[in-house]
């Protein structure tokens, strides 16, 4: 299969493109800044001919419209729209709207600017999976501690827009989901998480795997149990 991952160069991005590579599929990894991302080239350079690692910013239109070109006519199997930022999380009263706006932009329109652009190579693979990679704490039901107001408020807007991708696209057979990964143990999570980010990668892996229409427009915990909205 060909997967594209952003956001591939850390964290749950990187055990994406670890793990796939690894049972031998075809991975294009989409960062910002390929020259910076050593831990992602070592990757490729351990499978040769199975990585590229392109340009990438998923907030601005320009460079996923650049990626989307710079990939060309490849076929698409499973998109994993990682690429994501966190807000400093302040106070209600320290809250940044042009920060937000920022981290709004990257995580909430970031996956859609993507699967919009990559959607002519989704359609011309014979599996056509697009999976978001959201948080529990864009549950609006889990919401028990409030604050973080614009990562928050992304990861909800995200949840949004998979279940309308899902609507949108089910007329050709493309599948749209966002997971939960569970509180992980990378940069964003810290290193008191109590999952580690293999252990997580590796079931959402095998959760795309056998992902169909029926579950399209689901939120699923890292687990396979639905998420509350």
């Amino acid at each position: 299969m060909n997967i594209v991952v952003t956001g591939a160069n850390r964290g749950i991005g990187l055990e994406f493109v670890r793990q796939y590579l690894a049972r031998g599929e075809r991975v294009v990894g989409a960062v910002r800044d390929p020259a910076s991302a050593e831990a992602l080239h070592a990757l490729g350079a351990a499978h040769p001919g199975r990585l590229r690692v392109l340009a990438c910013d998923v907030g601005d239109d320009a460079s996923v419209a650049d990626f989307a070109r710079e990939l060309g006519a490849e076929a698409v199997d499973v998109l994993v729209n990682n690429a994501g930022m966190r807000d400093e999380w302040a106070s209600l009263e320290a809250v940044s709207t042009a920060e937000a706006l920022r981290v709004y932009s990257v995580n909430a329109l970031g996956p859609v600017r993507v699967t919009r652009a990559l959607l002519p190579n989704l359609l011309k693979a014979g599996t056509r999976k697009v999976v978001h990679i959201s948080s529990g704490m864009g549950s609006i039901g889990d919401n028990r501690s409030g604050g973080a107001y614009a990562y928050r408020m992304s990861k909800a807007a995200l949840n949004m827009a998979s279940r309308s991708l899902a609507l949108d696209l089910r007329d050709r057979d493309v599948v749209s989901v966002v997971f939960n990964p569970g509180w992980v143990q990378t940069d964003m999570g810290g290193p008191s998480a109590p999952l580690a980010v293999g252990a997580s990668v590796r079931a959402l892996v095998g959760l795309i795997d056998g992902l169909t229409l029926a579950e399209s427009g689901s939120f699923l915990n890292w687990s396979g149990k639905a998420y509350e909205w």
